[in-house]
This record gives structure tokens, sequence and C-alpha cells, in this order.
């Protein structure tokens, strides 16, 4: 913007200062506005994450070991010793398979056990055994239910027969098992219905996608009482995490799509072997406004790290609930200036927060008080250095740049930053729920959206239980199926906890 002449300094000097000082903001503005531009090509053209995702990288290696297996094979094909070989050496690293699975045994004997020297008869003197994995391909059963009728010859005042079980279904075709696996297969391995009903077709089953959402209907509601049960556990501990995710859902008065949250919650003791069962729990909204986790977490009482969204600050501000914030977002920031180009700055503050994961990845799985203090000792320095040099370096950059912007950032929620130093049990970022979320978003990568507030909500409550399973390393598929049959035979509602992953585990 050119200044008008009447503001325009007559003292050459002072010309000449306006005119630096003018120039210095304008490269500034430029700067700032170069630095917006590469972001916005980084997130049009490049990488979304710091790292090369990890199934990204899976697909990546795959097609090298296949490859690699199969020059080897085009090598023992022409060398039978180098078959030999092989074969050796995969049988002493293979491991054992698990003892859980049947064995199929098969005897690969000798016709004759005649000695083809003296003709005398050979006798056993041990033999060798080797294991292969097998597999039976998903296969479709019909369960037959038969309930025969009586009647008495003499008094002849009705017919008795034995009641019909309970089912998750009346009148309806799935076991509760099958139900099990539609849901496993739609939010753990991320497949749509309609991809599962074509499936099931090519093994003469023909089952209509809305059969199958209507299963996944019924079942959402008879587990929503244990997905609510699952947060009430959650919100009895002294730390959580949390974050949320978009999710679009189908809007059929405008004939498109709108934006839902899903709010995750997430517990995990094991960094320092606390006693609780870690656990994630998703809760469907329609917005993301900060009155949610206020509703979602009513009655919970001590520290919830979560990324800097300011949504989270009401929940604060109520008193009960102390917030601690994440490192990893903090990095990211400066990351984003990094990769676009030489930026020293943002460098040496990433070396600074390297410096503090260095100590942390020494410390995971240690007793709380041990890791408090070691952080005393270790990691406080390290940040009380870094706030004097953040502060610092803020003065000496223009407050246009998007370093400065990163800078403030990370200043205006230090103390929640700094929380994790004083207390073994806070982790120094919220990766924990943003494990947990992942899965949900691989389901909307494949699924587009959900059909309704409705099916959203089924999304929380079916995955809060997947993803719970998951953390407990139980099967997620043998859980639903024992749970859906456990609620539909009439467990009581008085003894609910017994139906968390963790009891079921046990």
């Amino acid at each position: 913007m050119t200044a008008p002449v009447s503001a325009v300094p007559d003292d050459v000097e002072a010309l000449k200062a306006t005119l630096i000082a003018e120039r210095a903001a304008h490269a500034a503005e430029l700067e700032r506005l170069r630095q917006i531009i590469k972001a916005l090509q980084r997130h049009r053209f490049g990488r979304r994450a710091e790292t090369l995702p990890a199934d990204q990288l899976e697909l990546a290696l795959e097609d090298v070991e296949q490859l690699k297996a199969e020059g080897e094979a085009q090598v023992e094909a022409t060398k039978p010793e180098k078959r030999t070989e092989r074969a050796k050496a995969r049988r002493a690293n293979r491991g054992a398979l698990p003892a859980h699975l049947p064995r199929i045994e098969t005897i690969v004997d000798l016709d004759d056990t005649t000695c083809p020297c003296c003709q005398g008869q050979l006798h056993r003197i041990g033999e060798d055994v080797s294991e292969r994995l097998d597999v039976i391909p998903a296969q479709f059963r019909v369960l037959v239910t038969r309930r025969p009728k009586y009647a008495c010859r003499t008094c002849e005042e009705g017919v008795v027969q034995a009641p019909a079980p309970a089912r998750l279904i009346e009148g309806g075709l799935p076991t509760e098992a099958l139900v099990a696996h539609v849901l496993v297969a739609k939010f753990a391995d991320h497949c749509p219905l309609y991809r599962q009903a074509q499936i099931y077709a090519r093994q003469g089953v023909l089952l209509d996608r809305s059969t199958l959402a209507d299963w996944v209907g019924r079942a959402a509601f008879l587990l929503r009482p244990v997905r609510d049960r699952l947060l009430e556990n959650l919100k009895a501990s002294s730390r959580l995490f949390a974050d949320e995710t978009t999710l679009p859902v189908l809007d059929p008065g405008r004939g498109r799509t709108k934006t839902g949250q899903l709010w995750a919650y997430a517990r995990d003791d094991r960094p320092w072997g606390g006693p609780d069962p870690p656990a994630a729990v998703y809760v469907y909204a329609t917005d993301r406004t900060g009155k949610r986790p206020i509703e979602h977490l009513a009655g919970f009482k001590g520290v919830l790290q979560v990324d800097g969204y300011s949504g989270y600050r009401p929940l604060a501000e109520k008193g009960d609930v102390k917030l601690a914030f994440c490192w990893a977002h903090v990095r990211r920031a400066f990351y984003e200036l990094a990769v676009a180009g030489p930026a020293p700055l943002a460098s040496e503050m990433l070396e600074r927060i390297k410096a503090l994961y260095a100590i942390e990845a020494q410390l995971r799985g240690l007793p709380a008080e041990h890791r408090r203090v070691a952080r005393l000792e270790q990691t406080r320095p390290l940040l009380a250095a870094m706030e004097t040099w953040l502060r610092t370096t803020l003065q000496t950059i223009s407050q246009k740049l998007k370093l400065a912007e990163a800078i403030r950032y990370a200043l205006a929620r230090w103390e929640g930053l700094t929380r994790f130093v004083d207390d073994g049990t806070i982790e120094i970022d919220s990766n924990t729920v943003e494990r947990s979320i992942r899965p949900i978003t691989l389901t909307r990568k494949n699924a587009l959206f959900a059909g309704s507030d409705g099916g959203a909500e089924h999304w929380a409550v079916v995955g809060s239980l997947i993803e719970t399973c998951k953390l407990n390393s139980i099967d997620p598929e043998a859980y639903l199926a024992a749970t859906i049959t456990r609620v539909v035979q009439g467990h009581p509602q008085s003894r609910i906890d017994e139906l968390l992953p963790w009891a079921y585990a046990a």
C-alpha cells in the first residue's frame, strides 16, 4: 500500500528509515505468504503424515519381498543345493505354530518294511515331524433347530413343546456368530456391507446389503448399554486422552453429506504399569463445540490429555479437569516449516523436541514415580532452556511469519505442555488416542460416509468395543458373538460389568 504524500517525511534520514521499515515488513509478509503456499502445496500434493504411513510402507515392502522370492525361486530351480540350504534355514527360523489350532495328521510311511539287504523286518527308531499352516476358506453352514411337539392321548388338553431359544433377530436367518462376523468385517477390517454381500454371493448365499444393515442396526442397539458402561468406567479414571475426527454423514434433505464428529476418549496406563486395562470409547455428535466433551465426560475428575483445540477449555474451566497438551502437535508445526525448505530455527526446535522424546523412550514401561524423578532431573532443564530460546527467538523475527505462529502456539500452552514433568502417569503426547482414531478413519475411507446420524452412532458403539478388544489382545469376533448371545439370553443389567471386554478375557 502506498502512503499518502502528506505522510511522507521530508527528512532524508527519516525517509530512509521509513523505506527500510516498509521493505522489512513487505519481506516478512512475502515470506509468510510463501510459507502458506508451500504448506498448501504439501497438503495438496505431498504426504499428509510426518513419517511414511505404516500401511504404505508395508505395500512397498511387499513388492520388494515378492521380487526377492522370485529371484530365489529361479536360483533354486537350477541349483538343488540352494533349495536344500534354504529349506533347512526355514525349518530353523519359522518358530512353532499356535498350540490351540487343530492338528490333522497324515502319516507318510513305507509300503514295505522289509530290509532290502537281509530281508528281515525293519523296526521303528524314530520319526520326523513337520507342520504346515493350512486354511479352510470361510464357509457357511446351516444350524437346524428341531422342537418336537407332544400331546397326551388320555386328556388331550393341549400340545407341549420346549420354548424356542432366544435370538438376536427373531424369525431371521443369522446366528449371533454370523452377526459378529459382519460387524468385525465392517468396523475392524473396513469392508463395507455391499462388499460383504458380494463376497457371500460367491458362495451362493444371496444377502442383500439392506439385510446386513438391519443386522448391524439391531446388534448396535443391543450393544449400546455395554458401550455406555465402558464410557462410565473410563470416567472413573484419573487421566484420559481425548481427540475428535470428522465423520461425513448423509443428509438426505440436501442431497449431500454433512460433517459430524466422532469424539474419542481413551485410557492406556501400560506405559507406567498402571492397574486399569486399556480402553477406547467413541461418541458421535453432530458438531465440534465445547459443550460436547462437557456432556460426554460429566463426572470425570483428573488430567485430560488433548491437542491444542480450544473446545476442551470450557471443560477445564469448570475446575475438575486439568489439560495436558501434546508435544507431537507442537512438533508438527515446526516440521511443516523444516520440510518445506531450509529453516534453521525450525530445525533447531525439532532437535530440542527430539531430546525430550529420547528421554521418554528410556522411561517407557517404568513405574510412575521413577518417571517423575527422571523427568525432573533430565527433562525440566531442557524445557527451561527451550522456553527461554522460544521467547528470545520470537522477539527477533517478524510476528507475521509461520514460525512466529508456531512459537506462540507452544508458549500459549506451556503450562499444559510441561505438566507431564511433575506427574509420571502423564504421557508426553496424545498419540495414544490418535492411534485409536486411525481404525475409524480407515473405515471412513472405505465406506465414504455414514448413512445417517443413527448409522454414525452405530459406528461409535461397535467401534468402541472392537477397539477396546484390540487394545486388550482379545479376538473381537469371539467377544462380540459371546456378548450378543449373553444379552439375547437375558444377561441381567445389574451385572453389565461382566460384559466388558477385559471381563470376557478373564
